[in-house]
């Protein structure tokens, strides 16, 4: 069998972090190289939810008339799954543990894009823990699923430079383009049994704490460089949110400045909105007061004077 007429089940939404949006470039990738995707797989708490935003892999799929699955679990759709006969899987941001019940379907497994450096930053939220944590790179790698959470085997690794100016919907963006190169990359060699995956050291593992609603909650003790940070990394969800004299608002844009004043102190200076930390200074460029859009800091200024 030619490798690229081989059946493919997709799993995942594609949306790396909490709050962005993707193009799903691997499902469509997949699609674009020929491969037989026999159903997309996500889950129902994306049909269920008042605040949902439509899937991007359900538009893919219906426009290629690919059936479009939402268990509450995958296995629920065991039976479905085994039917299909499908090879391979791949998983691009599925959210739930895989049972291996439902991993040993497929004759050469599931394929999962990670987009980190393993063993480094596995769990939930690789994306925003390496912008708290200011790194200088990550990576994207393909691993062979298993039901440890991001344990499996990697394929391959390629390493990212990061600036430290990146939205996080801007590392998602790039993050899941290289993933679905991998992917392609390395496809034909699985199928074919022509690569075999190498171990993870578990000694060198680490694990990213899932982020909470309470740690959008700017603490201006923190320093203008972890908050600047943490800006990034929690925009969309769960937003990094301050109270200015009894107004609320979401701070979604910021950069830092060598000042220092006692910490939570706001002040104009030149026309810039800026607010002291533990050490040094944040310059708000764009904000959000309660029930308000989006604005920029000088809009702020100019109407909400009595606040600062």
């Amino acid at each position: 069998m030619s490798s690229n007429k081989s059946k493919i089940v997709f799993f995942g939404n594609e949306r790396l972090a909490t709050g962005v949006s993707t193009t799903a470039p691997t499902l469509q990738s997949i699609i674009n190289a020929g491969y037989q995707v026999v159903a997309v797989v996500s889950h129902n708490e994306h049909a269920n939810s008042r605040k949902q935003r439509d899937l991007e892999i359900a538009e893919i799929a219906k426009k290629h008339n690919i059936p479009l699955l939402l268990p509450a679990k995958p296995a629920d759709i065991f039976d479905q799954l085994k039917d299909l006969d499908a090879e391979v899987a791949v998983l691009v941001a599925y959210g739930k543990i895989i049972p291996q019940s439902v991993i040993d379907i497929f004759p050469k497994g599931i394929i999962n894009i990670h987009p980190s450096a393993l063993p480094e930053h596995r769990g939930p939220t690789p994306i925003e823990s390496v912008m708290l944590l200011g790194s200088k790179t990550t990576a994207v790698s393909v691993m062979q699923l298993v039901k440890q959470m991001d344990a499996g085997p990697v394929f391959i690794q390629q390493d990212v430079q990061l600036t430290g100016k990146e939205s996080k919907q801007e590392l998602c963006d790039k993050l899941i383009a290289i993933g679905s190169e991998l992917i392609l990359q390395i496809l034909p060699d699985v199928l074919n049994d022509k690569i075999s995956p190498k171990e993870q050291n578990n000694d060198l593992a680490t694990f990213d704490k899932l982020i909470q609603k309470q740690d959008g909650q700017i603490d201006w003790q923190k320093t203008a460089t972890q908050i600047e940070q943490e800006i990034r990394a929690y925009s969309e969800w769960p937003k990094s949110y301050t109270n200015f004299n009894g107004l609320e608002v979401v701070i979604t844009k910021a950069h830092t400045i060598e000042l220092n004043d006692d910490a939570g102190k706001i002040a104009v200076i030149n026309k810039e909105l800026i607010v002291y930390c533990k050490q040094g200074a944040l310059v708000i460029d764009v904000l959000k007061p309660s029930g308000k859009p989006e604005m920029q800091a000088a809009s702020f200024i100019n109407g909400y004077n009595k606040y600062i």
